[in-house]
């Protein structure tokens, strides 16, 4: 192959108490990115649709990732880049590791796959460093994997598929305003109440073993952030009152998707997902803030190839 248009999917990171190393993709929305090889050595942007992103190679996720795939893997090419930007930056929906890690899929498929997926996550995460000052896999890792990716190190064997019951879909509202990464960690304490991480730890081992044993139950006692969500809530217009709308209705958990603005719902079936998406709707026309919202089953799929050459 000398060229390859793929679709990196938006994600869905922490997942209420899984910070930083827990996320899944959303099903219907993503970057497309078009990789060619070049005879000019190097990684360049060569062009962007939508919205704006970094041209300077020493800036944007994606040649930053690939920059250093290439300095590993020493091809004899390089490579061009376009991006057609569908998730708006800082939206917490993981518009950053689309393309951190669409980047080190494509340039990998079109070297032959020298490098597993998993092997890729490394590289993607070099990228996410530059947009929130941290190396984070909870993007990237289900942008590459598909499905309920959770990291406990970059390690293969520590990255870990976790079981979807059928039937969990999620839904996402996206107020289009920006909140940067960087600043959603800055304001984040530096010391944690020993009781709190307790309730957290507790949660997130409660929530794997309610996905092995599909307990509803306890999906929803679990899906509860007592460490993050709070510092963050303030940044987000009608937070709590979306929150409340969304668990009024039936949602198994409700909590900021990322460093925010976004925020996600998980519901047991697709009926109480549009409910809640045609009254969180309500709330957010009262803001005058524009917003997008989606409905999606937890995708199973990471990035797909949608053309090559």
């Amino acid at each position: 192959m000398n060229k390859i248009k793929i679709f990196s999917p938006a994600t869905v990171s922490n997942v209420a108490c899984g910070f930083d190393i827990l996320g899944f993709p959303i099903e219907s929305l993503g970057d497309e990115m078009t990789i060619s090889k070049s005879k000019n050595i190097g990684v360049r942007i060569t062009k962007v649709e939508g919205y704006p992103v970094p041209i300077d190679s020493q800036k944007n996720v994606a040649t930053v990732s690939a920059e250093k795939l290439i300095q590993d893997l020493k091809p004899n090419c390089g490579f061009d880049i376009e991006i057609k930007k569908n998730i708006i930056p800082g939206s917490g929906i993981g518009s950053s590791g689309s393309n951190a890690a669409g980047s080190v899929f494509g340039i990998n498929k079109l070297l032959g796959d020298p490098l597993t997926t998993k092997q890729l996550i490394k590289y993607a995460m070099i990228g996410e460093g530059i947009s929130s000052l941290s190396e984070h896999p909870d993007n990237v890792a289900p942008a590459l994997l598909g499905g309920l990716i959770m990291v406990k190190s970059v390690e293969e064997e520590n990255i870990i598929s976790l079981p979807i019951p059928n039937d969990l879909f999620c839904f996402v509202i996206n107020p289009k305003i920006e909140v940067k990464t960087s600043y959603s960690r800055e304001i984040l304490p530096s010391k944690i109440e020993l009781s709190s991480m307790t309730k957290q730890v507790a949660n997130f081992g409660a929530l794997v073993h309610a996905l092995h044993t599909s307990n509803y139950d306890l999906l929803r006692l679990s899906l509860v952030d007592n460490v993050i969500e709070k510092h963050r809530k303030k940044l987000i217009p009608s937070f709590d009152k979306v929150k409340n709308k969304c668990i009024e209705l039936g949602a198994l958990g409700c909590s900021i998707s990322g460093s925010g603005p976004s925020i996600f719902a998980i519901t047991k079936g697709k009926d109480d997902a549009i409910k809640i998406d045609i009254e969180v709707k309500k709330i957010y026309k009262e803001t005058n803030i524009d917003f997008s919202t989606y409905v999606s089953k937890i995708s199973s799929d990471g990035i797909k190839i949608i053309d090559s050459i």
